[in-house]
């Protein structure tokens, strides 16, 4: 019942965002705190011991309710919990406001306000920026955030349901990605920070996990827009960004849509300060060397937007299929 879990947990988050500012996610931010100060030694075996306690313990622990549901109660109660936790992890309104505000900016031609919402959003400095550079920087951080928040999730979630174990890896994978972030932030600042060893293990971990659903986000990429032209991109100019796994997502796009990608990435805020934690799951990018295609237009935002939402009908219509078929079956 995969497909009727997102679906309803899309419509829900449509009509009403998860707030930015919410108990949950203060929850889970308290939660990696405490296991970084607990159980973080500086050893690189008690790094993985934190990393396993703040990820798959909250993963255990939605699964067991997931089951005792299914066996308590039946499984439309099963299903109403995979809503509810996917409502949690996953989610365009909870990135997609930064884009449409930035994009209506410079539609009016606004660039300095686009420039300051850029700033703000990804807490770097934009003051500098042309106005085809803010584009630019707009597609990389809102295609990442699109793969984080929608695709990454909707492909564990979709894997390890069909395997029986609920909404379980749509919180693997949401925890994951959170805590690499939060506890590469908590190593800038200047209070209780996160040793190399805690860092490491985040993000190696992140990595893998990451792995198979980036590659899955740009062939989704690729399918719907220009297919020989993403996966030519995708092939030759992957490599020059920095994150293997980003790299992947960021080439298919660009040879999806034609546009150019990479270059001079935006420099951080000072990293001790409060702005330093990134809350859109955006990861911070190096400069890198640009891909083939048209300089970044306006109109290219358009063009991402329905390459987005042409990846998540694809997306639902497999599962519709497979859904009917083992219902068939």
């Amino acid at each position: 019942m995969s497909f009727f879990a997102i679906l309803f947990a899309l419509l829900i988050e449509q009509v009403r965002p998860l707030a930015r500012h919410n108990p949950i996610h203060a929850a889970l931010r308290s939660w990696a705190r405490w296991v970084s100060r607990n159980f973080d030694a500086g050893k690189p075996h008690h790094g993985w011991v934190a990393w396993t306690l703040a990820v798959i313990l909250p993963s255990l622990a939605v699964l067991a309710v997931h089951w005792a549901l299914a066996l308590l109660l039946g499984w439309p109660f099963a299903v109403l919990w995979s809503v509810a936790v996917l409502y949690v992890t996953l989610g365009f309104r909870q990135f997609s406001h930064h884009f449409t505000n930035i994009r209506d900016a410079l539609d009016s031609g606004d660039e300095p306000r686009a420039r300051e919402l850029l700033a703000h959003w990804q807490q770097v400095d934009a003051s500098e920026l042309p106005r085809s550079e803010i584009v630019r920087h707009v597609i990389e951080y809102s295609v990442l955030a699109a793969h984080r928040h929608v695709f990454g999730v909707l492909a564990w979630f979709s894997v390890l349901a069909a395997f029986g174990f609920g909404p379980a890896g749509a919180v693997l994978y949401r925890m994951s990605e959170f805590v690499a972030r939060y506890w590469q932030h908590r190593a800038a600042a200047a209070a209780q920070p996160a040793s190399p060893a805690l860092q490491h293990a985040a993000a190696s971990a992140w990595h893998v996990i990451d792995w198979p659903p980036a590659r899955i986000t740009a062939l989704a990429f690729a399918v719907v827009g220009s297919f020989e032209e993403a996966i030519d991109c995708w092939r030759n100019h992957a490599q020059r960004f920095p994150n293997d796994n980003d790299g992947v997502i960021l080439a298919a796009t660009s040879g999806a849509v034609n546009v150019r990608l990479g270059g001079e990435a935006l420099k951080s805020f000072a990293p001790g300060s409060s702005q330093g934690f990134r809350a859109s799951g955006a990861a911070p990018m190096d400069d890198t060397e640009s891909t083939p295609g048209r300089e970044a237009e306006v109109a290219h935002l358009r063009s991402i937007v329905g390459l987005v939402w042409r990846s998540v009908v694809l997306w639902m219509v497999l599962l519709a299929l497979l859904t009917l078929a083992r219902l068939l079956g």
